[in-house]
């Protein structure tokens, strides 16, 4: 149900990469289906994040995601917020114990990230737009105008689609040299002309790495490979699946 890593083991904290088990949603979302956003019976989804919450240590309505965008925002969160209040961003950072701070994830970077002397935490969610336009950066300057000191940051990267999976186009890859021009030997030969295998977790760690994190750790686990374990959105869409489910990426301080 819940993967959790090293590098967050840390006293007064708790976190977890939910997989797709552990829930009561069936069919395609079986069945720990967290998506707000997604088809599946709304009784389902809340009672599936009910149990996210009290595994780690939350009541049920004090686990907070946000209306993700894809963009490089990040905002605080001093006390829980409705589903249909919830703010458009896609990291949240707090300082505030008993709340639970997640991203949904379905193929994209859950970044999982945590100060522990200055006990201040944060949740991003990169994907490709997003790494590449700041919420990295954004979340760790957030967690900064809470106290933290981006030297201590300990940080973990869960389950997110793989570069043997990942494929893109020209666009993408033109984009990418006209914003980053570092970012060339993050893009492997394609199966296909002009298309490339992206490595968004490789790239992922180089914007912690240029944002001054020290501590960070890859779980190395691929959404795509894994349909047991994992909802992947493009493994969905390749075999031309209705919709698909979304995992939980959570942490709190205890």
């Amino acid at each position: 149900m819940m993967i959790e890593a090293r590098a967050l083991s840390l006293p007064g904290i708790r976190h977890g990469f939910f997989t797709r088990q552990g829930g009561v949603s069936g069919g395609l979302y079986a069945s720990l289906n967290g998506g707000l956003g997604s088809q599946d019976s709304a009784d389902n989804v809340t009672e599936n994040r009910a149990r996210m919450a009290i595994a780690l240590g939350a009541p049920p309505d004090r686990l907070l995601t946000a209306y993700q965008i894809h963009s490089p925002l990040a905002v605080v969160a001093d006390e829980p917020w409705s589903a249909d209040a919830r703010p458009r961003a896609d990291a949240i950072v707090t300082r505030t114990p008993q709340l639970a701070i997640g991203v949904t994830t379905a193929d994209c970077g859950p970044i999982l990230l945590a100060d522990p002397v200055a006990r201040v935490i944060g949740a991003a969610h990169a994907g490709w737009r997003g790494a590449l336009t700041g919420v990295i950066e954004a979340a760790v300057a957030a967690m900064e105008r809470l106290g933290a000191k981006r030297r201590r940051i300990h940080a973990a990267l869960g389950p997110m689609i793989r570069q043997d999976n990942y494929e893109v186009g020209a666009d993408l890859i033109a984009r990418f040299n006209a914003e980053d021009s570092a970012s060339g030997h993050f893009f492997a030969q394609g199966r296909r002309e002009g298309h490339a295998q992206f490595d968004l977790a490789g790239y992922i760690r180089t914007r912690l790495d240029r944002a001054g994190v020290v501590e960070i750790e890859d779980l190395a686990l691929c959404t795509y490979r894994d349909p047991a374990q994992f909802f992947s959105f493009r493994r969905s869409t390749h075999r031309a699946e209705a919709d698909y489910g979304r995992h939980v990426n959570a942490i709190a301080l205890i």
